[in-house]
């Protein structure tokens, strides 16, 4: 019916089938209505579409069924969640981000998430969190080894067969920034009846205080707190004597003290405390904690670049502590170049001479101290000033090649001296592994203005 009256309305005049009769005259006369005929077809084509389409509406019902809506909505959905995880923390969104575990219904890292977390950029590919039903979280367990058998490869060695808490990981990151000589009020602070021993009661008080002094809730979905200062947790080791009073919970009945700690055992709780949470910490046992920890993941690093080497090459010393920064590709390639051309005679660096570099980085804030007593008119320093200042800071003198390289790195002008200033800028970034560097926002359209303002100063 449709293609009838199409052919009526290209050929009006034509009224019988015996004006058809010439194959000549039709051929002539499709090539004379050539336009008509395209509009003709294009006209059927929409028509059929819209029939279609039409048996599908009434098929799947209002237009609003058909998904459109449903797009908007999964759109705003999205948007709700970018801004929820740009409210949050650098440290949280990076918990977020490499958390590989689920437990009733609150995010968990794994050892070697956490490992991960602070030496890479990217958590590992996987479909979707795991889930851990009881059963297999007491499996855990099982396989968490106790405190006596703690070793430098303690996250390696469990791998995924454990779980950390969001708090736990903060509490493990302010571990690797701490200097040694901080281990003492580290253990003071856990230690709230001064009985030189820390029990896992004492051990959860500052966690859970931390928790609900800092903290605020935000949604159910991610089972996280947000709002947390950066320096909170940095902090409290040196603010331990302020809050020694609000540690004492002698006003506090045993029911509310039970209330607060119904929760769940953790990988750390377990090592530390034992299964049955009956085990307490010598202030030994601490210290040995704290310093396997750092001497772990500076293993991780220093391994990714010896390549089972004894030695890294004074370059790749180079690379590891530009490795957190916000130096620019232009400026990273200029203190790399230069090390290649200042050093042709590569001697090395062991893992010792690395590790006590990193300690003394740990220190770094009474190192500017100390610089700053020594250049009043912030002149660059002598690595004869530089030897000084470090043996003060940490009572341990670093190897000579190793300073030469450090002055290698950063001596821009080739005079022997070292601009203190951007030295410590830069290292403070490596210390916070760029936790810290400079509050910038890595997402959304404050980041892409920091990026163009970047690229224009350069």
């Amino acid at each position: 019916m449709v293609l009838r009256s199409a052919v009526r309305l290209l050929f009006p005049k034509l009224s019988n089938t015996k004006q058809f009769c010439s194959q000549k005259r039709l051929f002539s006369l499709v090539q004379e209505n050539k336009d008509r005929l395209y509009y003709i077809a294009g006209s059927i084509g929409a028509g059929v579409t819209l029939l279609i389409f039409s048996d599908k509406l009434q098929k799947f019902g209002t237009r609003r069924d058909i998904g459109l809506v449903h797009a908007n909505q999964h759109s705003k959905n999205n948007k709700d969640e970018d801004i929820q995880m740009s409210q949050l923390t650098q440290r949280e969104r990076r918990f977020i981000k490499f958390a590989s575990v689920e437990y009733d219904g609150q995010l968990y890292m794994t050892p070697q998430d956490f490992l991960d977390s602070v030496t890479e950029t990217d958590p590992r590919p996987r479909l979707k969190r795991k889930v851990l039903t009881k059963k297999e979280l007491y499996s855990l367990y099982d396989s968490t080894p106790p405190r006596r058998k703690g070793t430098t490869d303690l996250f390696r060695s469990l791998h995924d067969k454990g779980i950390i808490s969001y708090t736990e990981y903060l509490f493990l990151l302010s571990v690797l920034t701490k200097p040694q000589s901080g281990f003492r009020i580290a253990f003071n602070m856990f230690d709230t009846d001064g009985n030189q021993r820390v029990d896992k009661k004492e051990f959860l008080v500052v966690l859970h205080l931390l928790v609900k002094s800092f903290f605020k809730r935000t949604t159910e979905s991610i089972g996280l707190y947000s709002g947390v200062p950066p320096p909170v947790l940095e902090k409290i080791f040196s603010t331990v004597a302020r809050k020694g009073n609000m540690l004492r919970r002698k006003d506090r009945s045993s029911s509310d003290e039970d209330a607060d700690f119904d929760t769940v055992d953790t990988t750390l709780l377990i090592h530390l405390f034992g299964k049955k949470g009956n085990e307490d910490l010598s202030y030994d046992d601490f210290y040995r904690f704290m310093d396997n920890l750092q001497t772990e993941v500076l293993e991780l690093e220093f391994t990714e670049f010896s390549r089972g080497m004894p030695t890294i090459s004074e370059v790749d010393f180079a690379r590891i502590l530009l490795r957190y920064t916000l130096v620019h590709s232009s400026d990273y390639e200029a203190y790399i170049e230069r090390v290649h051309e200042r050093i042709p005679d590569e001697k090395g660096i062991s893992f010792s001479q690395f590790k006590a570099f990193c300690q003394f980085l740990n220190n770094l804030d009474d190192f500017s101290i100390a610089m700053r007593m020594f250049t009043f008119a912030n002149r660059p320093i002598s690595q004869e000033e530089f030897h000084r200042a470090v043996a003060i800071c940490t009572g341990h003198s670093l190897d000579a090649n190793l300073v030469n390289a450090v002055f290698q790195i950063f001596d821009e002008d080739g005079d022997g001296q070292l601009s203190y200033k951007e030295f410590i800028a830069i290292m403070r970034d490596r210390l916070h592994r760029g936790f810290k560097s400079h509050l910038v926002k890595t997402e959304g359209w404050e980041a892409f203005k920091s990026c163009v303002k970047t690229e224009m100063k350069n």
